[in-house]
């Protein structure tokens, strides 16, 4: 896996010099689902021919049926037409030649012109998008375009050859090429900085919410889903589990449009069929799921606003205040308000936010939040650690709500009436100077406590109880965060980490830890007289 994926990202090294990562990042992530679709047509167009000869067809007769779309698309694959497979663009990576017949039947443009490969892959995408309804507005066409170099481009097909997703079954290819796209996206993002931000969320947050929350069946929404990774984690989540993709309706709305673009791909990829709407558009002016509303509520929710946005579509009017009016400078509460609105009576759901969301009192914040607690709709708060997002480097949190916490579907706890409080800033390890990322065992922990406290079917299986831990979790009373303000940091309410009585009296300690000190200093000293005297006789 590794080296196709070296592979691959050597390939989009290709382009490197005539774009932006903005620019190079639609292109190849363009071409990496092309890939995918036509190797995954290939293969099930194998397994018809296989079949159709098991059954003592001739040519003619297989001939005659290995073209029925019902066969490809009844088995979750794309029809690709003739002119948009692999094998053709990989014939022709240099362009086609004008001449009689050269740009075939089935191919948009006029027949017999000379076409150049961007000219035949944008070919390519729009009869792919033609024969497949779902992907309609969805796949990028913009390899014709003056700043690709097309020389560049035809190589790119050439090393992508190399490069197969199938071979081990269709769900394994999916698998394969659903990696290597959410590869992409992180090495994308990562390019791109700050702007990066906005289609990805680290794999590791995105697990703290998926873990947490366990969404195995029902409606799932996200109001600004980026590039799909809340659904893509949630059918990982289900495969670990053994249940079907099935058991859940994904719906999800994005503000930018190559992002939506980018997740409707991401999506098919790893065979969900999400309802992302039509197109892309603002939440806050016009919610594109109006469906999800009281019984008919979204189950499970999960979501990573953008921090902190000052120029929103505000309106004072909006049904979706029922605690308060979000401040015009701050929209942190209405995406909270937002996706409170969308739960259905015994729906959860999973928010990433500023870690300003749990203590500001700013434009009336702090009224909001009071009203969110006394409402009994916050289940559990989770301070994460820092430099979890290479792209800002505001320290983040995560708050989940619960339309209802007592004993019943969502564990044998009741929890009415109490806020589970998890200060998780010491765990994590450094990937880099930048960037810090949770281990498997950090997510085990942080989920298994809320399961542990909640009393969910996985925690009783697993054996675990919860206690407090000082210094990582508390269980507090609507009446302790009350007279804490409301404040919801944490921090507060843990407490100190107990350490360790090593039986050494501290006055003794002291006394010896400055010796040790002192006899440091001293040596430090001789050894910078040893290199001032070498030095000496060198010069």
């Amino acid at each position: 896996m590794k080296e196709l994926k070296d592979t691959l990202w050597k390939a989009a090294d290709k382009l490197r010099g005539s774009m932006d990562a903005s620019q190079y990042k639609d292109v190849i992530l363009g071409l990496v689902f092309l890939k995918y679709v036509s190797d995954a047509f290939d293969e099930r167009r194998g397994q018809i021919e296989t079949e159709l000869a098991a059954e003592g067809l001739n040519a003619e007769q297989v001939a005659q049926l290995i073209d029925d779309t019902d066969e490809y698309t009844g088995r979750g694959v794309f029809w690709v037409p003739a002119r948009a497979r692999w094998t053709f663009l990989a014939q022709n990576a240099k362009g086609t030649q004008a001449g009689p017949g050269a740009a075939g039947p089935d191919a948009p443009g006029t027949p017999g012109a000379a076409k150049t490969i961007g000219e035949l892959i944008d070919d390519a995408m729009e009869l792919i998008m033609g024969s497949n309804p779902t992907l309609a507005a969805t796949l990028p066409r913009i390899f014709n375009r003056d700043n690709i170099d097309q020389r560049r481009l035809g190589e790119l097909l050439d090393l992508f050859n190399s490069a197969r997703f199938t071979g081990h079954g269709a769900t394994k290819a999916r698998d394969l090429l659903g990696e290597v796209y959410e590869y992409f996206l992180e090495k994308f993002a990562r390019a791109e900085g700050k702007r990066g931000g906005e289609f990805y969320t680290p794999a590791g947050v995105v697990r703290v919410l998926v873990e947490v929350l366990e969404p195995t069946h029902g409606r799932v929404y996200d109001p600004c889903c980026g590039s799909g990774g809340m659904f893509v984690q949630t059918e990982k989540f289900l495969e670990h589990h053994a249940k079907e993709g099935s058991d859940i309706s994904v719906y999800g709305q994005e503000l930018n449009e190559r992002t939506w673009r980018m997740a409707k791909m991401n999506l098919a990829i790893h065979g969900l069929n999400a309802n992302l709407a039509t197109r892309w558009g603002d939440t806050f002016a016009r919610d594109q799921h109006p469906e999800l509303t009281g019984d008919r509520g979204a189950d499970f929710i999960m979501a990573n606003p953008p921090f902190n946005i000052k120029d929103w579509a505000r309106s004072e009017s909006d049904s979706r205040w029922k605690y308060g009016i979000p401040p015009a400078g701050n929209a942190n509460y209405a995406w909270i308000q937002h996706i409170i609105s969308k739960l259905a009576p015994g729906g959860s759901a999973g928010v990433v936010m500023a870690n300003g969301s749990m203590s500001s009192n700013s434009g009336g914040e702090g009224e909001i939040r009071a009203q969110l607690v006394e409402a009994d709709l916050v289940s559990c708060m989770i301070a994460l650690p820092t430099q979890l997002f290479r792209s800002t480097g505001i320290p983040v949190c995560t708050w989940f709500f619960a339309k209802d916490k007592g004993a019943g579907t969502h564990g044998s706890a009741d929890r009415t009436g109490q806020v589970l409080f998890i200060d998780a800033r010491n765990l994590g390890y450094m990937v880099d100077r930048a960037e810090r990322a949770l281990s498997d065992e950090d997510i085990a922990k942080i989920a298994g406590t809320f399961h542990a406290w909640r009393g969910t079917a996985s925690a009783v299986e697993a054996g675990l109880t919860y206690d407090d831990e000082a210094g990582f979790c508390y269980s507090a009373a609507l009446a302790e965060v009350k007279a804490a303000d409301y404040a919801l940091t944490p921090g507060r309410y843990v407490g100190a980490a107990e350490v360790e009585d090593d039986g050494e009296p501290i006055e003794e300690k002291i006394e010896r830890l400055s010796k040790e000190l002192f006899e440091q200093f001293d040596e430090s000293e001789r050894l910078a007289a040893v290199v001032r005297e070498q030095l000496g006789k060198v010069s």
